[in-house]
């Protein structure tokens, strides 16, 4: 086998990546995970992942994610820090374009490149990004404890960061676009009782104002627009699929309309030899145990596929 070839490449080291590897290891194959930032994605920014089988709040997020990277290692998994800014297919080979310019190549890929926060588009969003705007709660938290702070969103993630940064201020307001929140049942629930946390509904954020950093936002309800001070946004509104890699003209898997690759139950995507897992997956339940199984499964079957491909020139 070519230095530059293995038997599986992972793109992603979230936790449908992290299981991934681990799988494809076991399965006895040479596996090469590439990552462009820190092993372990968007578990990286939970702080409390109680809600994972067997965990019970006991670890944080980045503690899991250090524990399935280095289970990873352990059965023989490879790791590259690096970007990927290409990716194509001639015959039964996947060649993996590095920023570097390198290339690796290999006869079955695993797409867990996940979602990245979705912005809201509004003046003010981007000029104060890390000057009081943020989308990351447990990241940035604690430069506002005791502070006023807007989280915007009605999912799981922002009640679920709106919790935690109910414990570091007690003005903690969450904006909501509409009349309830998208959020787990439980989870709106422990939300909607926090003495610390204001919800907001039918209340859309429109701008966010400042000099050096953020100092006041506009709202608007019912048609009435109002500004009031503030002193951080956090946004946790969606996430947008980061599929860009097979959707190009060399290589196009089936997406949705959303963008999110569609895949079978076997985590097969349209393009044979090609395996998706996790947050950009259509479909999925996004949560760490289910990109977990995901990632799993992917690997069971993309060992399989390889395996029937044993024998052959790559």
């Amino acid at each position: 086998m070519p230095e530059n070839t293995v038997d599986l490449l992972i793109i992603g080291s979230g936790p449908a990546g992290l299981t991934a590897a681990q799988y494809g290891a076991r399965a006895n194959l040479n596996v090469l995970v590439i990552e462009q930032f820190a092993p372990g994605g968007q578990v990286l920014m939970i702080d409390d992942l109680e809600n994972y089988p067997g965990n019970a709040g006991k670890k944080k997020g980045y503690e899991i994610a250090a524990d399935m990277h280095t289970q990873a290692l352990d059965f023989g998994a490879s790791f590259l820090s690096a970007k990927v800014n290409g990716l194509k297919k001639d015959g039964e080979i996947f060649t993996a374009i590095l920023d570097s310019g390198e290339e690796r190549k290999a006869p079955a890929v695993i797409m867990a490149t996940g979602a990245a926060h979705r912005k809201l588009g509004i003046p003010g969003e981007d000029k104060f990004t890390g000057r009081g705007v943020s989308y990351c709660a447990v990241c940035d938290g604690a430069f506002f404890k005791g502070k006023k702070i807007f989280a915007i969103g009605g999912g799981d993630t922002a009640c679920t960061d709106a919790l935690y940064l109910s414990r570091l201020s007690g003005q903690v307001i969450l904006i909501h676009r509409r009349e309830k929140l998208r959020a787990q049942a439980w989870l709106a629930q422990k939300v909607l009782e926090n003495k610390n946390i204001e919800v907001r509904f039918n209340t859309i954020i429109k701008e966010i104002k400042g000099d050096k950093k953020v100092s006041a936002v506009v709202l608007e309800k019912e048609g009435r627009e109002y500004e009031e001070d503030a002193d951080a946004v956090f946004v946790f509104a969606g996430t947008v699929p980061q599929t860009s890699l097979v959707s190009t003209e060399n290589l196009k898997a089936e997406l949705d309309e959303q963008g999110y690759i569609i895949t079978s139950q076997k985590m097969e995507s349209s393009i044979p030899g090609l395996y998706a897992a996790g947050d950009l997956r259509s479909g999925t339940f996004r949560q760490v145990v289910v990109a977990a199984g995901e990632g799993a499964v992917a690997a069971h079957n993309a060992a399989e596929y390889i395996n029937k491909l044993r024998g052959t020139s790559y």
